[in-house]
């Protein structure tokens, strides 16, 4: 089961399943099977790329022919988004983004061979030139959260008694976080972003899951009773997740 996230940020790239001829370009195009929705789901992403969603009985070939009466709608997303990219400026030194629940602004030193890049307690370094800090800040983020995340998962499975197999730490676009039937949970390394009991509550969410993989009342009853503030951590993802980078 999955948490909905609302931020923007787009995962690592994909594999491509099929190409739409868009004016001239060639569009690559993902398939996602869903086996809830009731009917083909087109999306421009903001790499380029289109995600089609396709219904638990339809086909990949009715949805390349939906796409295909799109193509209009296509283009001036695709028109739109190019805009878009030309705008979003690099980070930079004094840029704040949030670190644990709390804004950090980010000190962005010079140095002979190398850059680098502090905020809070932390601290890494970039060897040569013509990088983004963005993305080495990113980066960095994500590979402090893999392995803070997946060592707070086996302690909160730990308390609650319950078996995680494995614990992936993704770069997802629409989800917090999802638990499988084989016992693998998987979360979005946005959450070193948030606050600690924010943190937790996504993992326990989770971790419900192994014993209720579904919304029911008694899940979320679980829910309750692994993290009685839960609500409040909600509330804290649907104000600050457009702040999430």
């Amino acid at each position: 089961m999955q948490l909905d996230l609302l931020f923007q940020d787009e995962p690592p790239k994909r594999g491509t399943d099929a190409t739409l001829v868009v004016a001239s370009r060639r569009v690559p195009v993902q398939f996602v099977r869903h086996q809830r929705a009731k009917r083909y789901i087109l999306q421009v992403r903001d790499d380029g790329s289109v995600r089609l969603t396709v219904p638990r009985f339809g086909s990949k070939r009715e949805a390349l022919a939906f796409a295909n009466t799109r193509l209009e709608w296509i283009e001036n997303q695709l028109n739109k988004s190019a805009e878009q990219n030309k705008t979003r400026r690099d980070w930079e030194h004094g840029t704040a983004i949030l670190f644990r629940g709390n804004p950090e602004n980010l000190h962005v030193e010079t140095l002979p061979a190398s850059t680098r890049v502090r905020f809070a307690d932390q601290a890494f370094l970039v060897r040569g030139d013509g990088f983004s800090v963005k993305e080495a800040t990113q980066q960095f983020l994500w590979n402090l959260a893999r392995t803070e995340l997946a060592r707070r998962t086996f302690e909160l499975a730990e308390q609650q008694r319950l078996e995680v197999r494995r614990v992936t730490v993704r770069n997802q676009r629409s989800r917090w976080g999802s638990c499988s039937a084989n016992k693998t949970i998987s979360l979005n390394w946005r959450l070193i972003q948030t606050p600690d009991q924010v943190r937790d509550y996504v993992i326990l969410h989770e971790l419900m899951h192994l014993r209720q993989l579904n919304h029911s009342r008694r899940f979320w009853s679980l829910v309750e009773a692994a993290c009685p503030d839960y609500r409040e951590a909600e509330k804290w993802l649907k104000v600050n997740a457009g702040l999430l980078k």
